[in-house]
This record gives C-alpha cells, sequence and structure tokens, in this order.
C-alpha cells in the first residue's frame, strides 16, 4: 500500500511511514495512492461473511502485501472483538449501534485496530512512539482504552475543560500508566492545532518519536470502513436493496470512511451529515467557499469542530468536485433545542434512548427522507452509549439507563491530568521535561 499527501500526489510513502508519521511534512493528510475495487461477487454475497470476515477482506484490500494475511487476520480478531447491530425502528428506519466497544464510542473500531497496527510495526529496542491525540470528546477514551498498557508506546490526550461529559473525562483521565491527560483552557480546535505544531517541529523530531491517534492518521480511517460494510451486510440479509446512512459529522472522519467504503463499491444510495452548529460543511455545499470559523460548545461535544481535518480527505476522493459531492453528501444542521427534541422524540416513539450526536443523525435522516422520499433503508449512526451524557438527556429518561460495566468502573477514581494553557510552548515545554515518564 503505497499513499500520497493531499498536498503533494507525487510524493509515495509505504503504510507503515504513513501509520507512524501520520501527518506528511507538507500537512496534507494521507490517501491510498489506489482505491481498490472489491470483487463484486463479494458483495453480492456478503450476507455470508462475519464482521471479522468483511474486516479482514477490507483491509487486506487496501493494505496488501504491508502486513501478511496470518498476521492482519490476527490483529483484527483482536481489535474487532465486539459487535455493530443494525435494529430497525420501524420499516424503513434503522439505527446501526457503534458503541458496544470498550469505550462505549465508534472510535473503538479505529483507535483499537491502529494501536496494534503500530504494536505490529514497532521493533524492539526503539525509542519510545509517543502517541499525541486532541478530543472532544469520544476519541480521547477509546484511544486511552486501546493503547493502555502496550509496550513502547506513551499516550498524551489533550481535552478542551468543561467541554467533554464526565464518563468521558473519566475514561481518559483516570487509567495512569501509559496514557497522560492534558487539561487544557481553550477548545477541541485549540487542542487539535497544538498537535499539528508539535508535529511540524524539528526540535520535538530529534527528541521524540511522535504519531497521532487522531482521524488524521490512516489507521484509524480504514477500520471505520468496516461497519458501513458490516451495515450493509445485515440490512441485505432482511431483504433491504437500498441504503442512506445519516452520519453524525464533527470532524468528518467517521463519513469519510463511509464514502471511501463507497469508492471501494459499497452499494450505497446516498450519505447524510448531520452537523450541530458547528455547520463549516454544510455551508460550503450550500455556497461553495469554505470558511472555517470557531468551534461552539454544544451538547453533541464530540462534534464541536470549526474546522473539520479530514473534509480534505473528503474532497480528494472526489477530485474537488463540488457537484460530485452534492450528488452524493446532504447535509442538514441543528441546534442544541432541536437536539434534545430529538432525543425525547426517539424515546417517546420508540423507546430507544440516543444520545445528542445520535438525535442529530436521526433528525438529518428524517429531513433527507422528507426531501427525497423513496423505498429505501434510512440508517441513521449511533457513535455514543448515552451514558456518557447525563447533562443532555432527560433526567428521567437517563436514569432508566443501564451503565456499561466499564463506566462503572471508572467512576469515583482519581483524576490525573495536568492543566494546560493554550500555549505551544508550553505544551512544547511539557512533551520535553516529561521525556521519561510514562
Amino acid at each position: 500500500m503505497k499513499l500520497y499527501s493531499t498536498n503533494n500526489k507525487n510524493l509515495r510513502v509505504p503504510f507503515r511511514e504513513a501509520v507512524f508519521n501520520s501527518l506528511p511534512a507538507d500537512k496534507g493528510l494521507y490517501m491510498p495512492e489506489l482505491i481498490p475495487q472489491l470483487d463484486p461477487l463479494f458483495i453480492k454475497d456478503i450476507q455470508q461473511y462475519s464482521l471479522q470476515d468483511i474486516a479482514f477482506h477490507v483491509a487486506n484490500a487496501l493494505i496488501g502485501d504491508d502486513i501478511p494475511e496470518d498476521d492482519l487476520k490476527a490483529i483484527i480478531d483482536e481489535a474487532i472483538n465486539f459487535e455493530a447491530p443494525v435494529k430497525f425502528l420501524n420499516e424503513e428506519t434503522a439505527v446501526l449501534e457503534l458503541f458496544h466497544g470498550p469505550s462505549y464510542a465508534f472510535k473503538d473500531f479505529g483507535a483499537r485496530f491502529m494501536s496494534r497496527v503500530m504494536g505490529y510495526f514497532s521493533e524492539k529496542n526503539e525509542k519510545t512512539l509517543d502517541v499525541l491525540v486532541a478530543t472532544s470528546g469520544d476519541t480521547g477514551g477509546a484511544v486511552a482504552l486501546g493503547f493502555l498498557g502496550v509496550e513502547g508506546t506513551r499516550v498524551t490526550i489533550l481535552y478542551p475543560k468543561g467541554k467533554v461529559s464526565k464518563v468521558q473525562e473519566e475514561q481518559l483521565t483516570t487509567n495512569g500508566q501509559n496514557i497522560r491527560a492534558l487539561e487544557v483552557d481553550g477548545t477541541f480546535d485549540d487542542c487539535q492545532a497544538l498537535v499539528k505544531l508539535a508535529f511540524n517541529d524539528p526540535t520535538l523530531a530529534e527528541e521524540l518519536r511522535l504519531t497521532s491517534a487522531n482521524s488524521i492518521n490512516i489507521a484509524r480511517l480504514i477500520p471505520q470502513t468496516f461497519y458501513y460494510f458490516w451495515a450493509y451486510a445485515q440490512l441485505k440479509a432482511q431483504g433491504v436493496k437500498d441504503v442512506v446512512f445519516s452520519v453524525p459529522s464533527g470532524n468528518f472522519g467517521n463519513i469519510g470512511a463511509g464514502l471511501l467504503a463507497y469508492k471501494m463499491g459499497l452499494p450505497v444510495k446516498h450519505f447524510v451529515a448531520g452537523t450541530n452548529v458547528n455547520d463549516t460543511v454544510p455551508r460550503f455545499l450550500q455556497s461553495g467557499t469554505y470558511e472555517p470559523k470557531p468551534s461552539i460548545q454544544t451538547l453533541a461535544n464530540a462534534m464541536d469542530v470549526g474546522n473539520p481535518s479530514n473534509w480534505v480527505r473528503i474532497q480528494d476522493l472526489f477530485s474537488n468536485n463540488l457537484e460530485e459531492l452534492r450528488e452524493i453528501i446532504s447535509s442538514y444542521t441543528y441546534d442544541d433545542e432541536e437536539t434534545k427534541a430529538a432525543m425525547d422524540e426517539l424515546y417517546a416513539k420508540y423507546k430507544y434512548i440516543a444520545c445528542p450526536h445520535t438525535a442529530i443523525a436521526y433528525l438529518a435522516s428524517n429531513a433527507y427522507k422528507a426531501a427525497k422520499p423513496g423505498e429505501y433503508a434510512s440508517v441513521f449512526l449511533s457513535t455514543a452509549h448515552p451514558c456518557k451524557f447525563p447533562d443532555a438527556i432527560n433526567e428521567e429518561v437517563f436514569l432508566k439507563i443501564e451503565l456499561p460495566k466499564g463506566a462503572k468502573d471508572s467512576a469515583g477514581k482519581t483524576k490525573l491530568a495536568t492543566n494546560l494553557a493554550v500555549s505551544y510552548s508550553d505544551f512544547k515545554a511539557y512533551l520535553l521535561k516529561n521525556l521519561n515518564s510514562n
């Protein structure tokens, strides 16, 4: 597998280099040199395969000889060891639940796969691998639990102070060992900017072996394609022919993975991107002008992104052709009041308890269905367990949630976090000062 930079298509690097470097020096994002087309017979019979079988088939097509088949199977069997069921709410609307992993968020797919791939490629006696990650909510917990105890790695998580939920904060600040948390007095965009600056700092490059666990890393993007193929397999087994996926979208890695699956041959009728009031992409699709804005805090905090990093990948997939993008993606924006109303509606109509991100995907699904009626399954993605959002969900409904065991175990543990101003010099000083710490 060779990859190029979205800023330089003449660049070619192997998969291993892209995984560890995360970002090309020219500040683009890595993309596959060739997007493989899956065998139509595989798609035709996809309902016969397990999630792990599908994941192997897709990953092997993308990664090729960079990881031998037996090793790749072992990585997938260890990393993707939980379910992702499709559940119908009515005859034409279903939810794809992606919160059955250890951190109760869809990001477990990417974080667990990536950590195993990095472990596989790491050689003994190499310098400690420093994994930097900015989180607006769920990424931090998934990465913390994905890398916890992985030999030869040290994870530093930057999260915006006061802008993640209690359960999310517990997942990323109570682990210890090789997991460190920095509580940044700013926004997710500030955290992400600090991480990007670190990757382009020659002094840090000499002292540290840096990589990223954000969705900018190609090893996060690949496994997120798995559940789109798996969802289609479940739908096909139930006789569904056409599907529209509605995806809660913040940094646009999730829907980017779906579009990569589409380019590989997954039959998808349309994609819908639901956003909160951080509406940079919806405005772009309407106007054709890309105008990032500072992020605004909302109930759907994992989507509080004003300048989505992965949008450049999506544009690259479609050769920056705005009309083609508009043909395959629709986008809708919702504020907190609309999000609350959607959570209430889901419970009142279906007894389904949803997190705010899921509720936005549900609203966007309904909006597209109203605009484009037809015979297709509208599948909205549930990206996080509702237990993570006690302040967003109606208290009476929240009390009906059965907490996963992991959430019970982390509650009340000592918070291990270091305060940090939005200052690159302070962040750099922290990394250099703690060279030999866990």
